[in-house]
């Protein structure tokens, strides 16, 4: 049985709940969604997959770079868990990913080598509307309990809802341009990533963890401080915003 730490627990649902906010940025609400979620459950990773304004499925976040490149063949192979789950709009178990007569034999393989022994797809859906799809990772094989994956659930449905939620408040822009949005920035954070690793000898998930910690402390967007960082020829973070 596990221990879960309620006050995070707790506070992770206000803060997917809490979307109406001028500043709100989507990357840094779904790696949030990412990060807790390996904090609160026993998984050693998770991602998100979102769908794009022609329903395919993109990679929108992801706790580590292990589980984004396998998020990364899912998407590119047409196979795994979360394709299936983002389909049916059902949560999807692949309990061992080493055993024997495997469903997704490709992505199992994959999976292994990353060091994934089991994973669990729960849909991102409201009622008929399903958005993606947020995936747990597991070293270890067998599925998550009863306990952690409603859970799950609960943080995959609290996010669907803020995203929905920040599209009906902000009738400017549609859900799909919003992720398309999100999608888009990924592609920046990820060129920023590999020029702050470079320049300061980090690997990327830490390079990763010192532009969202500049992002947060200087209460920038996650987007602009990483375009600053790829633009800057020698400077690594921008300043913060005069008051």
């Amino acid at each position: 049985m596990i221990t879960v730490d309620t006050e995070l627990l707790s506070d992770t649902f206000v803060d997917l709940a809490d979307t109406m906010v001028d500043d709100f940025d989507v990357i840094d609400f779904l790696h949030m969604l990412t990060d807790r979620s390996v904090r609160l459950l026993s998984v050693s990773a998770a991602g998100v997959v979102l769908a794009d304004p022609r329903g395919v499925l993109r990679v929108a976040a992801a706790s580590s770079d292990e589980a984004g490149l396998i998020e990364l063949f899912q998407v590119q192979n047409d196979q795994g868990p979360c394709l299936d789950c983002f389909r049916t709009g059902q949560p999807v178990t692949a309990a061992d990913l080493a055993g024997p007569g495997q469903r997704w034999p490709r992505f199992a393989a994959a999976a292994t080598r990353a060091g994934f022994g089991a994973v669990e797809a729960l849909p991102m859906r409201l009622r008929d509307q399903v958005i993606g799809a947020l995936n747990l990772f597991s070293a270890r094989t067998g599925p998550l309990g009863p306990a952690e994956l409603r859970i799950g659930q609960g943080l995959a449905d609290v996010a669907t809802i803020g995203l929905l939620q920040e599209r009906n408040v902000r009738r400017a822009e549609t859900l799909a341009e919003q992720l398309q949005a999100a999608l888009n920035s990924r592609v920046v954070i990820e060129q920023a990533k590999g020029k702050l690793a470079e320049r300061a000898a980090l690997d990327m998930n830490q390079a990763f963890t010192l532009l969202r910690q500049h992002a947060r402390n200087t209460n920038q967007r996650l987007t602009d401080v990483a375009r600053y960082v790829i633009d800057s020829p020698t400077a690594d973070f921008p300043p913060p915003p005069r008051r």
